[in-house]
């Protein structure tokens, strides 16, 4: 790393690392705020912020894209964590059930709906750590580490969400062979 690349106080980072980071760690922020565009952007600049005023310090105890990845987690949590109290009582008490696909006719688009609709009904730490894995390609280890859970703890994550998956999958496709 070139000593003008070194973030001033965060050494240890460098402008370009955050760089090629960058579309993936938006896509996790869009993950973790319900897809909302302006939403994600607000919690990137905020992460940003952090690391660029060393708030979040990295010390190479782990890889740069888990750190980086695991202060966006942090921040959304904090920020949301009311949200999300409020999102889960109008969702449980809601009467009007709402259908998120959008049947345009692309079979691809709509299977690719499907599959992720089997992810998002998993609970939320098998929801994480599939996503953190197959989406943004961090390894099972990293994502344990963003998801602040022991490696053992995210291995069974991982392994109950793939089981569960399979089953989802099956049955959905048991239901279109008898449509």
């Amino acid at each position: 790393m070139r000593e003008h690349d070194a973030l001033e106080h965060n050494p240890q980072v460098s402008r370009k690392a955050l760089e090629a980071l960058h579309s993936q760690l938006f896509g996790w922020a869009l993950s973790r705020c319900g897809f909302d565009r302006a939403t994600a952007e607000d919690l990137m600049q905020q992460a940003y912020v952090e690391v660029l005023s060393g708030r979040a310090r990295f010390d190479n105890k782990s890889a740069l894209k888990t750190f980086i990845f695991g202060v966006v987690q942090n921040l959304a949590r904090s920020r949301f964590r009311r949200l999300a109290v409020h999102m889960r009582l109008v969702k449980t008490y809601s009467t009007a059930a709402v259908d998120p696909v959008i049947s345009d006719g692309n079979a691809d688009h709509h299977e690719q709906r499907r599959i992720w609709q089997a992810v998002e009904s998993l609970p939320r730490r098998q929801r994480d750590i599939t996503e953190l894995v197959f989406c943004r390609d961090l390894t099972i280890e990293e994502a344990s580490a963003v998801m602040g859970v022991s490696i053992g703890s995210g291995r069974v994550h991982y392994d109950r969400a793939k089981k569960a998956l399979a089953k989802a999958l099956a049955s959905l496709q048991t239901e279109e062979t008898w449509q």
